[in-house]
């Protein structure tokens, strides 16, 4: 209140930034590249390996931080050095929506975030990476090369050591797609980190990125979204090239000491 007694709005927050490539902003981006993040330290080196890729178009990253637990400097200072077919948007709530925060959305990896980035992206193509993992240069373009006439496409993921980055195995038990590895009952499944979303066909899908199809809040809206997409035409690179790590008490380790089938 102001001494008079009249209400005196607060300051006006800055939401993030926007970082362009050469090209028109109006021009769509060959793909777009959505991720969600705390900011943990490990976003460096996820955003790196998408600069990475070997892709020549243009390629927009949409990055949304939920309730940052670390210092976003280290971030916007990579950002300024994207590569000149790149540009990239921050964008920086003063809330969470994720139930996991006091947020409305039961997603808690990101509350509603994957879905309004994926609406925002100027690309009708979307790739959804963790800040905790990684791509190989070749996983978009590999991703484009399978998509043509589909609504969504995937690649293999090579599961690796969190803390030493040494590569372990081909994940032969989880994404694998449609009808295959150990939830093959329940329809298969993708992981977000290997997929590749036409997001014309699969517009009414989208807000599942922020919900997970039941009352019990969770890192479920993945297994939602592929269970809306999953029996849609879609395209398979049959080769590793998502980096996703594990950590020492990952049931992936049993898997791969005793050559699990499923």
């Amino acid at each position: 209140m102001s001494e008079a007694g009249s209400w005196v709005p607060p300051a006006p927050l800055g939401l993030g930034n926007f970082y362009p490539d050469a090209g028109a902003p109006q021009s769509p981006a060959d793909v777009a590249v959505v991720m969600p993040t705390i900011l943990r330290p490990v976003i460096i080196q996820a955003v790196a390996s998408v600069f990475a890729q070997d892709h020549a178009g243009r390629v927009q990253l949409l990055i949304g931080v939920d309730r940052a637990s670390g210092p976003i400097e280290p971030l916007e200072q990579l950002l300024s050095q994207r590569p000149p077919n790149h540009s990239a948007m921050i964008l920086t709530l003063p809330y969470s929506t994720s139930v996991r925060h006091g947020g409305p959305h039961n997603a808690t990896d990101g509350g509603s975030l994957r879905a309004t980035l994926s609406l925002v992206a100027n690309s009708r193509y979307v790739a959804y990476p963790d800040d905790d993992n990684a791509w190989r240069p070749n996983h978009l373009s590999e991703l484009l090369a399978v998509m043509r006439n589909k609504a969504w496409a995937f690649s293999q993921r090579m599961l690796v050591d969190q803390e030493t980055g040494e590569e372990l195995a081909v994940d032969r038990w989880d994404s694998l797609g449609p009808g295959k590895g150990r939830f093959a009952a329940r329809g298969g499944f993708v992981d977000p980190n290997c997929l590749l979303l036409d997001k014309v066909i699969c517009a009414r899908f989208l807000s599942r990125w922020s919900e997970t199809g039941t009352a019990q809040p969770g890192i479920t809206a993945d297994r939602h979204v592929f269970a809306a997409i999953r029996d849609l035409p879609h395209g398979r690179v049959a080769m590793p090239t998502v980096l996703y790590g594990i950590r020492k008490t990952s049931i992936f380790h049993q898997f791969i000491r005793d050559d699990v089938q499923f």
